[in-house]
């Protein structure tokens, strides 16, 4: 999958054919994945000292099922169901922090690769793109997993909020024109969203203060090319 991420500063400049995901003061319960009354998908995210994290689940999982409702079908994670069907969310088994990792200096998410849905764990394989995940269907702590039983008609998880992976049923969904992924967003409002990281966060810590290194050292270029291009117009007037 491949696309371009692009800043504007309101949404009146976004042109026509992107995909929002727009930052707010406050989502209040209106975080994460929607859909417009076109049926186009877009994103909120709460403003706050980790954004980018939150941001970047978002795009990473609008990417893979852009509007909400992709299925995958494999074995499932709870005793006694046979095969089901997983809905795509390629950040949530490892959407936790402890499993971030930075880019340029910014604190982004983890997100599974499509080899997370083999039907077996192998070796050498890649589960998920900062290797944290290592066998299918995994849900690591922080993180979880949803799927559809086709034979009661319910909605399931694997959630790891505490110290041991549950299982809980969320029963039959009623769609009411929504797609799969905001009603099960609905569904579990105790979800963490991680737009706001304590601040003594080490890896929020350690990006920080990997960006303001990184920003002493674009200023310091940024004079010495100041210096070099004023010099080559002195050259080029005597």
């Amino acid at each position: 999958m491949r696309a371009t991420v692009d800043g504007f500063d309101s949404l009146e400049a976004v042109p026509l054919g992107y995909w929002p995901v727009i930052v707010v003061a406050d989502v209040k319960d209106a975080a994460g994945f929607h859909t417009d009354q076109n049926g186009q998908p877009f994103a909120l995210v709460e403003a706050g000292s980790s954004w980018s994290l939150t941001a970047s689940h978002e795009t990473l999982e609008m990417l893979a099922d852009p509007f909400g409702n992709r299925l995958m079908a494999d074995p499932s994670p709870k005793p006694g169901q046979g095969r089901v069907e997983f809905l795509v969310e390629v950040c949530d088994p490892s959407e936790d922090d402890a499993f971030a990792y930075t880019v340029n200096d910014v604190l982004v998410s983890d997100f599974y690769t499509p080899r997370y849905f083999d039907p077996v764990r192998h070796d050498g394989v890649r589960y998920s793109f900062n290797g944290r995940l290592t066998e299918p269907r995994q849900v690591l702590p922080g993180g979880y997993l949803s799927w559809h039983d086709p034979v009661s008609d319910h909605w399931f998880q694997e959630t790891f909020f505490g110290t041991e992976p549950k299982f809980p049923d969320l029963g039959v969904l009623a769609r009411a024109n929504r797609s799969l992924r905001e009603m099960i967003d609905a569904a579990r409002p105790e979800t963490r969203r991680l737009s706001t990281l304590e601040p003594e966060n080490s890896r929020l810590t350690r990006a920080i203060t990997a960006a303001g290194s990184s920003e002493e050292a674009s200023s310091a270029r940024a004079q010495s090319l100041r210096a070099h291009i004023e010099g080559l117009r002195e050259d080029r007037q005597s």
